[in-house]
């Protein structure tokens, strides 16, 4: 893989209800592909949401987006543009961070969750200086996380619950 500047494409979802918002680090390449977040069939992000919520698994973008709306959770990334290699969080630099602030200004929003360590930190550096908001760190639900097992996301991943309701 070669080492490309990276543009975000993929839309923030979120409305006026929404009360939590999850960012993950930056769309992979399946994402990218898919226009939509965690495109890849082995990301658990959606198996994860699904049984938090006690829903069916998403198929599609609809019922992606309508899973999130439907449980006020808004949901983007931190990182505008980037270089990356292929998916690799590890490869990122040159980081644009994205503006949340479109989020924070039109939702109530009660806690900021990142989706893996790599957002975590690029959150902290580079969105919270601006927001001033702390953010919670989650278990990323990658592939690349195989040692978290999908029983263990979803005893960590409870938590946003408690900011849904």
């Amino acid at each position: 893989m070669t080492r490309t500047q990276q543009t975000h494409s993929i839309e923030p979802v979120y409305d006026k209800n929404s009360r939590v918002l999850i960012l993950g680090s930056f769309p992979s390449v399946k994402s990218r592909e898919a226009k939509f977040f965690y495109g890849h069939p082995q990301n658990r992000f959606w198996r994860v949401l699904a049984r938090l919520f006690d829903e069916p698994i998403p198929e599609n973008v609809a019922d992606k987006k309508k899973l999130l709306i439907t449980h006020h959770i808004a949901l983007w990334d931190v990182i505008k543009s980037c270089e990356i290699d292929g998916s690799s969080d590890t490869s990122i630099s040159d980081v644009t961070p994205n503006d949340i602030s479109v989020i924070l200004g039109t939702a109530d929003i009660a806690a900021i969750f990142c989706n893996g360590a790599k957002a975590y930190e690029l959150y902290n550096r580079h969105i919270k200086p601006i927001v001033k908001t702390s953010a919670l760190k989650l278990p990323s639900t990658s592939p690349a996380n195989a040692a978290c097992t999908l029983d263990k996301l979803c005893e960590s991943w409870q938590i946003i619950k408690e900011y849904t309701n």
